[in-house]
């Protein structure tokens, strides 16, 4: 068993080579035969990844002049659904319009929203030109209208052309249509990750997702860099109150009697005799340890049913996002794979109800 995990290791850290060359046949062997030899949630999540990647690409085979064809046309990279949606974006003159809701619209009814359009519109799924600022226009949209004090100045604001080509003549570009002078605080791929949960790798190696895109101008921050001595000291102080909180509960407060996770200060290994949980212990622990330790058991067996529930939870909430994911982009086999994700805390939960 041990020698197949060396093995697995090793297949992945291949497989990771192989993703930032963009091969996306060559990682996918590896992570399969890791999967064989030993599952693992980082394999699984790495398959996962790679289904975003374009597949590698083969070298063009020599024809012989003589038997050379002509060249059909070839066809677009994108459909008239991606097409649509896309020049539909370029047509909105506002962030609601953008993602087509009403300006009394909820959170939840936001971000609903802006989940539909990003899987249609992520510049990896659709190539036709100008889906990159179609997908940040909609992440702009999302960020500002979830944003109480951001919604509040748009809605004040945000249509107002007049007042952006005021602020920004020299730099007005396609690009502030979308954001109407207001820009995100994350870039379009870090609202697109948060949401999905996942990195899709980016391909087009030209375009810059970045906010450097919006051209904005050296005094549009003048305001926020030119912070005063004593702003910068009550920004401080909370850190240094933490650090000082930190130092005197290492010097007042006691050791717990014991830790769920075997360390150099907690070596020993126990057991609860209600339901076997393993725990850890200090060398001194029947020298040291005053009080009862049926008593301790039970608080150790709580916090171990406590922090189960949780993994528990964090399993299934895990499995049924990948379930969702696979659902919305039509994905057979991702399904199936997100259908067989293991929850062994859950497993773990139902075996020790049954046994009580």
């Amino acid at each position: 068993m041990e020698a197949n995990r060396s093995e697995v290791d090793r297949c992945i850290e291949i497989a990771e080579k192989y993703i930032k060359e963009k091969n996306r046949e060559k990682a996918e062997k590896f992570l399969q035969k890791a999967e064989r030899l030993f599952p693992t949630q980082k394999a699984k999540d790495l398959l996962l990844q790679i289904k975003f990647m374009a597949p590698t690409s083969e070298p063009e085979k020599k024809v012989p002049k003589a038997s050379a064809k002509p060249e059909k046309p070839s066809l677009p990279e994108y459909t008239a659904d991606q097409k649509e949606a896309v020049l539909k974006i370029k047509k909105c003159k506002d962030y609601y319009e953008i993602l087509g809701i009403s300006k009394d619209a909820a959170d939840s009814d936001i971000k609903k929203a802006y989940k539909k359009l990003a899987l249609q519109l992520h510049p990896d799924k659709n190539k036709y030109p100008g889906s990159v600022e179609a997908f940040k226009a909609i992440g702009n949209a999302m960020a500002v209208l979830t944003d109480p004090e951001k919604r509040k100045q748009y809605d004040l604001y945000g249509p107002d052309e007049e007042r952006i080509s005021r602020q920004s003549r020299s730099s007005y570009t396609t690009t502030n249509m979308y954001t109407r002078g207001f820009e995100a605080d994350a870039t379009p791929e870090e609202i697109f990750n948060m949401f999905f949960g996942t990195r899709v790798p980016n391909h087009r190696r030209g375009t810059q997702w970045t906010r450097a895109n919006t051209q904005e101008t050296p005094h549009s921050h003048r305001g926020e860099n030119n912070q005063s001595g004593y702003s910068m000291l009550f920004q401080m102080l909370p850190i240094l109150l933490a650090i000082l909180l930190s130092m005197a509960s290492s010097i007042f407060i006691a050791d717990p009697a014991y830790s769920l996770q075997a360390s150099v200060k907690y070596p020993i290994l126990r057991k609860t005799s209600n339901l076997g949980v393993e725990y850890y212990v200090k060398e001194t622990f029947h020298t040291d340890y005053q009080g009862s330790v049926r008593r301790l058991e039970g608080t150790i067996e709580d916090e171990f049913m406590t922090n189960l529930r949780h993994a528990c939870y964090r399993e299934k909430n895990y499995r049924e996002s990948m379930i969702w994911k696979a659902r919305n982009f039509g994905d057979r086999e991702l399904y199936q794979n997100a259908q067989n994700i293991k929850l062994p805390s859950c497993d773990r939960l139902h075996e020790i109800r049954n046994m009580a």
